[in-house]
């Protein structure tokens, strides 16, 4: 079979999620005969990556036709998928999200994917992602637009309230739990283990942990490790699981987003320092590369462990392929969540596009934990899409994280006023 598909990555300019994809997609030979399109508004990091692509597309042998450009429109005519991983000005106004409650006295954990910095990261992103979709409305109807770019949850939420674009939320959290819990079991390796997990992005119930050879239901010998391993590694959510009797994904940091005591897991923040370093460094290492003074590094030999690239090949090629976690518009996938809203489940993928995998209801008292942060993010996208102070401000009063009008006030005004440029109606 001859492949005609385009796919177009919008965002490509980034270089850690680029080079992730890169190794997934160049390594792949069931893409032969593919046309990838690259796109960026930054000319120079563009080139950077359209470079590091013509590299390994050759040292691969992987057979797929690239291009690259600025212009947005002029891609998406014919495509079949469209990967998205921007974020706008991402360090710079992430640290803002992260730093501004703490001045006010919110304790909060990262400032990405829940409380106020969740709001405002949902209030400059959702309007770019509608300039994507509504481009695809116009210009690639049928495509699918395969999202990376967070908050992931409230994304996906807009766009299947919003949008008839085809869409799917992709992460790595399912991974990082399954790390963890087989690392508490002393398991090697993690991925002899099956997760069955279900909930929010980042906020997700592990529903069963089995051993992938024999079926064996390995939560037993979890909870039995979990008495005596080192009590500081991922210490909240094992109070957590201990609480309500499930692993609940991804991490502290992320878990505790969602919950008011989610700082008791810590209250660092993301490195925004040590990322700008890594990301200067791995500019230097691409530039070595495509140059030929420097080999690739080893790991851009192995899979990332990302799953969109399994996704495509899957549907080109009518593969039934099971995809441990992705996030879709739940329209009672989880029967005790809210239909309105974008939840985390497991997917069968093949020609006929994305299948989301009931696990059944939730256990009640989680369903209730979840519930909570599910109205904020459903306030959330409305605020969002309509460009709504006044809606910004009661998501913020209903969020578990804020306990001060007062602190809600300063926040908004502050934060509301740096996002400006990025604020508008996307409806």
């Amino acid at each position: 079979m001859t492949n005609t598909a385009k796919i177009v990555f919008i965002g490509a300019g980034s270089a850690s999620f680029g080079v992730h994809m890169f190794r997934d997609m160049f390594a792949s030979k069931k893409l032969a005969g593919c046309t990838l399109t690259l796109v960026d508004t930054n000319p120079e990091t563009l080139e950077r990556m359209y470079g590091l692509a013509q590299f390994m597309n050759k040292q691969r042998g992987a057979g797929i036709h690239i291009e690259r450009t600025t212009d947005r429109r002029a891609a998406l005519p014919g495509a079949d998928f469209v990967l998205n991983s921007v974020a706008i000005d991402r360090t710079r106004l992430w640290r803002l999200d992260f730093e501004v409650p703490k001045k006010y006295g919110i304790r909060h954990t990262l400032g990405e994917n829940g409380g106020p910095g969740g709001l405002f990261f949902t209030l400059r992103t959702l309007p770019l992602i509608f300039d994507f979709v509504r481009d695809m409305e116009e210009l690639c109807p049928n495509a699918h637009f395969i999202n990376y770019s967070n908050p992931e949850s409230r994304i996906v939420l807009a766009l299947g309230k919003y949008s008839p674009i085809r869409s799917l939320g992709l992460c790595h959290g399912i991974f990082l739990a399954r790390w963890y819990v087989g690392t508490i079991m002393g398991i090697e390796p993690p991925e002899s283990l099956d997760l069955w997990a279900a909930g929010l992005n980042h906020f997700q119930c592990v529903m069963q942990i089995r051993d992938r050879a024999s079926g064996k239901d390995m939560y037993p010998l979890l909870l039995e490790k979990d008495k005596t391993y080192d009590p500081s590694l991922q210490p909240l959510t094992r109070r957590m699981m201990r609480a309500f009797g499930h692993w609940l994904t991804c991490s502290d940091d992320h878990m505790g987003e969602y919950i008011p005591y989610g700082y008791e897991g810590g209250e660092k923040g993301f490195d925004f320092d040590g990322e700008d370093a890594w990301r200067i460094k791995l500019q230097g290492i691409i530039d070595g590369v495509v140059a030929g003074t420097q080999p690739p590094p080893d790991e851009w030999n192995t899979l990332s462990g990302e799953r969109g690239v399994t996704i495509i090949e899957s549907m080109l090629h009518n593969e039934k392929r099971m995809i441990e976690s992705g996030i879709v518009y739940n329209r009672g996938v989880i029967p005790n969540l809210p239909a309105d809203l974008a939840v985390e489940v497991p997917l069968v993928v093949d020609a006929a596009g994305v299948h989301p995998v009931s696990l059944g209801p939730l256990p009640d008292p989680i369903a209730k934990l979840m519930s909570m942060q599910a109205s904020v993010q459903q306030l959330t996208v409305e605020a969002a899409v309509h460009a709504s102070k006044e809606l910004a401000l009661e998501a913020l009063l209903i969020d578990p994280v804020v306990n001060s009008t007062g602190a809600a006030h300063k926040i908004l005004d502050e934060l509301w006023e740096a996002n400006k440029p990025y604020i508008r109606k996307c409806v």
